[in-house]
């Protein structure tokens, strides 16, 4: 899938916006989707759960790190998400459908702190990212 030249500025603003906050906003998300989607927890045993632990914010940071990195790479999002693609089929083995989860999570997270940055526009720029990074890290599991 491609992006038109106003999805690409739209995804890399929202992701340099990110850029040096991957923590607070990934553990957000992270907790975000715990709270609202807690059959996800499951994968997450051995890490502490509680509000703002530092388990979340690191892992949370980890998400949200490979994003921004993917965000720089809009034309070659399976050559950049190759490693995590592998990760996740043939380590993890994370349920395909967390990442739809996941992807709501981190939409909601960017609304709640980019407001206006975050309108109708960029907001289904994101969405469109988002669901072919799911499609990538998922691709392997076929």
């Amino acid at each position: 899938m491609t992006f038109s030249d106003a999805e690409k500025a739209a995804i890399q603003a929202i992701v340099s916006k990110a850029c040096g906050h991957e923590n607070v906003l990934g553990g957000e998300a992270l907790e975000r989707l715990f709270l609202s989607f807690p059959q996800t927890k499951t994968y997450f045993s051995h890490f502490n759960l509680s509000h703002g632990s530092a388990d979340v914010q690191n892992h949370g940071g980890k998400v949200l790190g490979a994003l921004v990195e993917a965000g720089k790479h809009l034309d070659d999002l399976e050559g950049c998400l190759s490693k995590l693609s592998d990760l996740h089929a043939y380590n993890l083995r994370v349920d395909p459908g967390n990442f739809k989860l996941l992807s709501h999570s981190i939409q909601v997270t960017f609304a709640a702190h980019f407001g206006a940055e975050f309108d109708a526009t960029t907001q289904a720029a994101v969405d469109k990212f988002l669901a072919v990074v799911s499609n990538v890290l998922t691709s392997k599991y076929r």
